[in-house]
């Protein structure tokens, strides 16, 4: 069965996540959208393919300080660490380990079984641990030679991230958040949230816009004027804002489903740009190279489903900050002996030895260690795009 979790992506840098082949419009480079709304979304595979690449920096850390220790040479390629001759020759050290320990790795066919291997390795807590081991979580990519192609099936399952809130210029006021009752359908669900989904141009009381007692409160966007008709109170709007986000309910604007894909187009963050010449700052007249970007602008709020098939899983790493409360509290009840004059034991409220921390019943969660991150997703980042904060939140058994 799977425990039900969910990300919230902050963009900090505009994000340009681009589409497939085929959808360029001219020299426009499209980012990807929902075939609904057309807004701008995240695919699953793009999202997992950063967390994936994340965690197997944290592995090739761990070979490298392993390697030194046991004065293993790292396999090198064209001067480069060869990481999968790496794997291969950690397995070699873990046969040599396990036959000294004198443990049969042998198969029907005298070959030595590289599965069993592992699973020795692990027993022995000799092994990768599985909070850095990316293939465990996300499943082993496709190896050459074996017949069921080396794959297994990934451990946490990520679905694409939909906009919760997109932010828009309104010239001569302040910048609001739009969102529309189909996106905020999907964030319900995955956030499993009991509150009645806002109607459409409904706004809070405290939205600075163009009113008058006839009308009420009106925005004035670049290709038109938005007419409020339902305001609520900030209490009403305080559950859709996303955790780890600082919206204010004062900004958010929840618009019809039919006018949020041509916000959505008028708020985007377009940049053009042309290839220099190599040796002076010229275009490059020749072979061209010009071309536009569009991309979700800084401060969109993006929500993404998340389902664990097993406990334990630290994506972001150990949170230090707890171990550091932890070792505090420790220490402290190290110095305070019980009623019976007897020391604590201090192992109970610590985490386990590969960092896994323990819910208040004494039951690991699924979603361990640091709740949030700086990650990048999507192309472009060597130009500054980008960079998004994302925070992890467990859906807990009792709201569902």
């Amino acid at each position: 069965m799977y425990q039900k979790a969910y990300g919230i992506i902050e963009t900090l840098a505009p994000l340009h996540v681009g589409a497939s082949a085929g959808e360029e419009t001219g020299n426009l480079n499209l980012i990807f959208r929902d075939q609904f709304t057309q807004t701008g979304i995240i695919p699953g595979s793009s999202i997992r393919g950063r967390f994936r690449a994340d965690m197997r920096l944290r592995r090739q850390q761990w070979f490298k300080k392993k390697f030194e220790e046991n004065n293993i040479e790292l396999p090198e390629r064209n001067s480069e660490v060869d990481w999968r001759a790496v794997d291969q020759a950690w397995l070699k050290h873990l046969e040599t380990q396990l036959e000294e320990q004198n443990i049969n790795l042998s198969s029907r066919n005298n070959a030595t079984d590289w599965k069993l291997v592992r699973r020795e390795a692990k027993r022995l807590n000799l092994d990768i641990p599985n909070d850095i081991n990316e293939n465990y979580w996300y499943g082993y990519e496709a190896v050459a030679g074996q017949e069921d192609g080396g794959t297994t099936e990934a451990l946490i399952k990520f679905e694409y991230a939909s906009l919760v809130w997109l932010p828009v210029f309104c010239p001569g006021q302040p910048v609001v958040w739009v969102t529309c009752p189909w996106l905020l359908k999907r964030y319900k669900n995955l956030a499993n949230i009991k509150s009645k989904i806002p109607e459409p141009y409904t706004a809070s009381k405290g939205l600075i816009g163009r009113g008058s007692e006839s009308r009420g409160i009106v925005l004035f966007f670049n290709l038109g004027f938005l007419e409020i008709e339902h305001e609520v109170d900030s209490e009403d709007l305080q559950p859709w804002i996303p955790p780890g986000t600082d919206l204010e309910p004062s900004d958010l604007v929840v618009v019809d489903n039919n006018d949020i894909g041509m916000l959505h187009d008028m708020a985007l963050y377009r940049q053009s740009r042309v290839k220099l010449l190599d040796e002076m700052k010229k275009v490059d007249t020749e072979r061209g190279a010009f071309f536009n970007v569009e991309a979700l602008p800084e401060g969109s709020i993006l929500a993404f489903p998340i389902a664990c098939k097993d406990k334990g899983w630290q994506p972001f790493g150990a949170d230090s900050r707890r171990n550091d409360v932890n070792s505090e509290q420790s220490n402290a009840s190290d110095e305070q002996p019980n009623a019976e004059g007897e020391q604590p034991n201090a192992s109970d409220e610590q985490p386990n030895g590969e960092g896994e921390q323990l819910s208040a019943e004494g039951e690991q969660s699924h979603v361990n260690g640091k709740k949030s991150h700086d990650l990048y997703f999507g192309g472009l980042e060597s130009i500054g795009f980008g960079h998004c904060r994302v925070t992890l939140q467990e859906v807990s058994q009792e709201a569902e």
